[in-house]
């Protein structure tokens, strides 16, 4: 099939549908969970089954950080491993699901507010492939990554996530990768993988305590909100992808969380998904 046909065939794949697809963050964690089993991987793996399987998937992974806004808009995009130190058996992983260039160019006209950039070099980084190889481990739905601009406010990417949440009408499952609590400095090496410091728990309370009360303007100066989260958010960008999937939200949207559970100490693998109830 040539380029033209399958422009053509991604196109007519994003009609308006009579439904709501629904959006994710989703808590990604150590890079191994792509190659283990675990109550997180399971939960992923649950989502594939309980989802209405969708056109195509765009995510916003806390592991590509961009001077202004790109999209991926290739038709195979490669498997990065943005990572070191780990078994090799993760660094042969290869996740083929396919790119939807026609969905970067919806993108791209949907965003008023920036200007979107097609990026052809760009692939899937562990954030965005280590969760999805599990929720479909068929490879078979295709996906593209939205970049985030390092450079903007809280409030600018929550924004911008506001104009994507149209795409939710013509089948496109969002998802956010990151984590809401992500303080690698602090992990806590000597203690059970499932330890968490107080002011863990304290961080990961408070903001599922803002999100259940969709006071979701409280987040974005994250650092006012106490010592707390300044520990559990030293650098915003595993934070930012949990704030786009909040601007996806409707008034219709029922929030669930799952895999609620801190990991060495100072990470959470907290996650949620919207859908309308």
């Amino acid at each position: 099939m040539d380029n033209l046909q399958n422009l053509h065939k991604w196109s007519t794949e994003l009609k308006e549908q009579d439904y709501t697809m629904p959006a994710l963050f989703v808590g990604h964690g150590n890079p191994m969970n792509a190659i283990q089993h675990n109550q997180f991987t399971e939960a992923w793996r649950q989502l594939g089954k309980d989802i209405q399987k969708p056109a195509a998937i765009i995510c916003i992974s806390a592991h590509w950080l961009t001077k202004g806004s790109f999209v991926t808009a290739v038709e195979q995009p490669k498997t990065i491993h943005d990572f070191y130190g780990f078994p090799a058996a993760l660094n042969e992983v290869e996740y083929k699901a396919p790119g939807h260039p026609a969905l970067a160019a919806l993108t791209q006209q949907t965003i008023s507010q920036t200007h979107i950039e097609l990026d052809y070099e760009w692939g899937y980084d562990h954030g965005s492939w280590s969760v999805i190889k599990h929720i479909y481990p068929e490879a078979d739905v295709p996906m593209i990554e939205l970049s985030i601009d390092y450079h903007q406010p809280a409030s600018w990417h929550y924004a911008l996530a506001k104009e994507l949440s149209v795409l939710r009408k013509k089948g496109v499952l969002i998802i956010g990768s990151g984590n809401m609590v992500h303080n690698l400095r602090m992990v806590a090496w000597d203690k059970p993988t499932d330890y968490a410091f107080d002011w863990a728990i304290e961080a990961n309370e408070l903001f599922k305590d803002k999100i259940l009360q969709h006071r979701h303007e409280d987040l974005f100066d994250y650092a006012a909100l106490g010592k707390a989260v300044q520990l559990a958010v030293p650098t915003p960008d595993h934070y930012y992808p949990m704030l786009y999937s909040l601007g996806l939200q409707s008034n219709k949207d029922k929030i669930t969380f799952f895999n609620d559970q801190p990991v060495m100490g100072s990470l959470t693998m907290t996650s949620f998904r919207l859908e309308e109830a």
